[in-house]
């Protein structure tokens, strides 16, 4: 179908621009995501953003990435939402907003992104752009751990270790989720088990 042609040129795209399992190539990456962000594709949208925030195939421009990821994320992309929330909490192409950015996480991480779960755990532990709740921060920390994120079953671990959130401290919890992290290869998830299995 139309759709799925859309989507596979979106896939192509991003793969020629990192060089995965096809010779990298920016200009190709480049025009397959136009091509594809030109029927609608979110995906598509979002690879055109890619292609503008780091110049590959085209001039960079940050600005223009954001408004390609907006156009993404507005159609319910979590790629693109996420990616977006990154932009206005990282000040790329856009003024620094950490309230827009939470808005941007949450609806992705609601999706079940991952990546966008893990963010809401951090801006609420820290209370960037939303009021600073530890226990809602665990629940996002968790969301994305059993998803397999190695950063929130490190910070689950810390949880754990620290009785942070709610949770009671529990040592075997806390080990349970480094020694998840540190077998995606997180060094600071084996500096936390060497920490805990030596004392």
């Amino acid at each position: 179908s139309d759709s799925e042609d859309l989507v596979g040129k979106a896939v192509l795209a991003k793969a020629y621009r990192k060089g995965e399992g096809v010779k990298k190539d920016v200009d190709e990456a480049l025009r397959l995501a136009r091509e594809s962000a030109a029927g609608g594709e979110a995906i598509g949208q979002t690879q055109v953003g890619n292609c503008y925030q780091f110049g590959s195939g085209v001039e960079k421009d940050e600005e223009r990435a954001v408004e390609w990821y907006r156009k993404a994320a507005e159609k319910g992309c979590a790629i693109a939402q996420n990616t977006l929330g990154w932009c206005f909490e990282k000040k790329i192409g856009v003024e620094k907003d950490e309230a827009q950015a939470v808005e941007w996480y949450r609806k992705a991480a609601y999706q079940g992104n991952a990546v966008a779960q893990y963010n809401m755990g951090w801006c609420c532990r820290r209370g960037l752009g939303v009021e600073k709740d530890e226990v809602e921060s665990v629940k996002w920390y968790r969301r994305a751990a059993e998803q397999g994120s190695a950063r929130s079953q490190h910070w689950l671990g810390w949880c754990f270790e620290k009785g942070i959130g709610m949770l009671k401290k529990d040592k075997v919890q806390a080990l349970v989720w480094y020694q998840r992290a540190a077998e995606q290869g997180m060094a600071e998830a084996k500096a936390a088990l060497e920490r805990i299995v030596g004392n």
